[in-house]
């Protein structure tokens, strides 16, 4: 049996997709990015007039994408400490991921879920960090 969550306070999906599901005792989360919801507003992103990235701060966007998770794991019956498995998908890893990977290190200090991290060219919305997470639920 799976069950579709969709949590009320992260950011509502770009997509047909749900924030997670949970099949047995596993939360599979989708990509979760640092959109807030109800808003266009990316915290740590300034956009230019075409919708072009002007700036970005790289540790905004990470602190706004580990709430969201966090939301979406606590909403689904789970928790950080929880997460098992995550993958990070960065849009610049030689400027980010010195950044990224400190303020990681603090989110995760006391859980050590499985970890990978990849770049890619770009995300579906204007953002730098995009993470897939997997967790375990009672």
């Amino acid at each position: 049996m799976s069950d579709k969550i969709n949590s009320s306070k992260a950011p509502e999906p770009v997509g047909l997709y749900p924030h997670a599901r949970r099949v047995g005792n596993m939360l599979y989360l989708s990509g979760v990015g640092p959109r807030e919801r109800g808003s266009k507003k990316i915290p740590g992103v300034e956009l230019n007039s075409d919708g072009t990235i002007q700036s970005y701060d790289i540790a905004t966007q990470c602190h706004s994408v580990f709430k969201n998770i966090r939301y979406i794991l606590e909403e689904a019956g789970s928790s950080w400490d929880k997460l098992v498995d995550v993958t990070v998908f960065l849009t610049n890893m030689k400027d980010d991921f010195p950044t990224y990977n400190k303020i990681y290190a603090e989110y995760f200090k006391d859980n050590l879920p499985c970890r990978t991290t990849i770049e890619i060219n770009c995300l579906p919305t204007p953002i730098a960090i995009e993470l897939k997470c997997i967790a375990t639920l009672d």
